[in-house]
């Protein structure tokens, strides 16, 4: 039983040394999993022609400020100058945040930031959409149902983002490249005065 516990934490001592695993598989899982999604929401929003990424969509405000909108009968010219910010941001978000955790890019900031976004995600889902009226739509932890769409699922999101939070981006990341070039300029012999 002893040579059983030795090789057991023998080798899982040298799989933990991995340090490169967690952060690269949390990435992994996020573009094969949340990618997309984001990516064809962040669709959704924007508006017409060349400039669309600036003029959202009808959809877009609808989305984002359900209530608002719904209270000036989806006339977006009666919105301000802060829901347009606030979806053009958000709209941007859906796009860079994403992309900048998938290729390893100020990860842990954007991996932050993408937790902040699913909260207020979740937030306008179940008081502006009126998810709090549907128990499938919020679910409960520590029930038998694994996939109601806020709680769980939201919940699993956000240990996927948790991981390159704490852990960084890994060494196959803009960033890991970022910092080799920059630690080797520090290394680099300085020319005399």
């Amino acid at each position: 039983m002893i040579r059983l516990i030795h090789l057991h934490d023998k080798t899982f001592n040298a799989v933990e040394r991995q340090t490169w695993i967690l952060p690269t598989a949390a990435r992994a899982v996020f573009a094969a999993t949340l990618l997309m999604y984001f990516w064809a929401s962040g669709l959704t929003k924007l508006g017409d022609g060349v400039l669309g990424f600036l003029q959202p969509s009808l959809g877009a405000y609808a989305q984002i400020f359900p209530k608002a909108m719904e209270s000036v009968a989806y006339d977006v010219s009666q919105m301000g100058l802060y829901h347009w910010a606030v979806v053009v941001a958000g709209t941007w978000a859906e796009f860079l945040l994403p992309l900048f955790i998938v290729i390893g890019f100020a990860t842990r900031l954007s991996a932050l930031g993408m937790i902040g976004f699913v909260i207020v995600q979740s937030l306008t889902d179940l008081y502006g959409h009126g998810g709090l009226a549907h128990a499938e739509t919020l679910g409960a932890f520590f029930d038998r149902i694994p996939d109601s769409p806020i709680l769980d699922q939201r919940l699993l999101w956000g240990l996927v983002l948790l991981i390159p939070v704490i852990k960084g981006a890994g060494p196959l990341s803009v960033d890991a490249l970022l910092r080799s070039g920059f630690l080797a300029r520090q290394d680099a012999p300085q020319p005399a005065p």
